[in-house]
């Protein structure tokens, strides 16, 4: 619990997260006891969350990327963001998805939480390109739009990408589809007024 309550409300946990402390079967009965007790929150089989609660809600639901993070921890995987997310991450679509999908070199996995869904999909490498960056948000995103808003993507992302993720994203556009390598190496090579902050 000190180290639930060290990372604050709002975090989400694996039983894998603990077993620095103890024992698998010892780490399991603990987190079952302290959701019992209503100190942590059961999301789902082997997940668990300290949640943030809202004076007149309650407990809120934890972030569709905290449980995204979560389950690849437990499995020593990566995760990428993808399709429509992507697309709403970069500004490009308004309307936020009920399901938040993630590519992941992990194994496939659905938490549901309440409406919302959270889909974690096993893909192949050539569909995990920089997974976990800004430049994976990227190539997620265009591949969602397509090749007619393909002009739509590069200008968002040339002012949104920093250098470092610019240079990602130069290096990983190879992996990348035909269609989409001029597009990723346009942004990669455009110089944005942010990138001194970046």
């Amino acid at each position: 619990m000190k180290r639930a309550r060290a990372r604050g409300r709002g975090g989400v946990f694996t039983p894998s997260d603990f077993l620095d402390v103890a024992g698998r079967s010892a780490i399991d009965q603990a987190l079952s006891r302290l959701a019992k007790s209503g100190q942590l929150r059961r999301l789902a089989r082997g997940l668990y969350d300290f949640p943030k609660i809202h004076p007149k809600l309650g407990p809120l639901s934890p972030a569709p990327d905290d449980v995204a993070h979560a389950l690849a921890r437990e499995t020593g995987s990566q995760v990428q963001v993808a399709g429509a997310r992507a697309a709403n991450e970069l500004g490009l679509s308004t309307q936020v998805p009920a399901k938040s999908t993630y590519l992941t070199n992990g194994p496939s996995r659905r938490v549901v939480l309440g409406k919302r869904v959270v889909d974690l999909r096993h893909a192949s490498p050539k569909h995990l390109i920089a997974p976990g960056s800004a430049a994976g948000t990227v190539v997620q995103a265009l591949r969602h739009v397509g090749v007619f808003r393909a002009a739509d993507v590069e200008q968002v992302a040339a002012r949104h990408l920093s250098a470092k993720d610019k240079k990602t994203l130069a290096s990983t556009a190879v992996q990348a589809p035909a269609w989409m390598r001029p597009t990723l190496v346009s942004i990669a090579n455009t110089v944005s007024s942010g990138e001194a902050d970046g």
